[in-house]
């Protein structure tokens, strides 16, 4: 889509190489992928002119598996990694908006939640739910900033409560992000989809 010359964000790619190392290793990364990550990370923050942690100008990223086969729905994908209580301000200071950016902030802290820290997203579904209750609104964009605000901190008060901490550094959230994407290749369902359609365990997959 690139070559083609979409307006495609500027990313990169973990090789399935890592995965195969990272399985083959008790889930230890090659010494070397730390700076690589970094290094490549630094190239994407030039790119978009933005930087991951800035409270000024804070770049988010998505991070997602990249299998060689299409493996639809199978691994999982966290977006608007890089939001903590520093980098939120930075958005709304951008967007003008504070519910879009409290908005995709909850939203954030549910998916980083279920995806790598293991919590049933009822959870925040559930908090998110009595919140409306208590506004006497049915939707969610019925909602205001302030009230999404409040969820952020209601939600991080559900994760430390299951004894978990979610984590405010943003290059803390990318490698629980990482090894949740590499995690998640062996995965119920991500095997049983494999079974299904021939594909090898040891392909591996990429994180995007």
């Amino acid at each position: 889509m690139t070559k083609l010359g979409l307006p495609v964000p500027p990313g990169f790619s973990i090789s399935t190489e890592v995965c195969t190392y990272f399985y083959a290793n008790k889930k230890a990364y090659p010494k070397a992928l730390a700076k690589q990550v970094e290094l490549a990370l630094a190239q994407v923050e030039r790119q978009m002119k933005r930087e991951f942690g800035s409270r000024k100008n804070p770049l988010l990223v998505s991070v997602r598996s990249g299998a060689r086969a299409s493996m639809p729905g199978m691994m999982d994908t966290i977006l608007n990694l890089g939001l903590n209580d520093e980098t939120v301000l930075g958005v709304i200071d951008q967007s003008k908006d504070p519910r879009f950016a409290y908005d995709s902030y909850r939203r954030f802290i549910a998916m980083y939640s279920h995806v790598v820290l293991d919590m049933h997203s009822s959870q925040f579904e559930s908090a998110l739910e009595d919140m409306k209750h208590a506004r006497g609104v049915e939707l969610d964009t019925d909602l205001k900033a302030e009230d999404l605000k409040q969820l952020v901190g209601d939600f991080k008060k559900i994760v430390r409560m299951s004894g978990r901490v979610f984590p405010e550094n943003p290059i803390e959230q990318l490698w629980g992000a990482v090894g949740a994407v590499f995690g998640s290749w062996m995965n119920p369902r991500a095997n049983t989809y494999r079974k299904l359609n021939d594909i090898p365990e040891s392909w591996g997959t990429a994180v995007n």
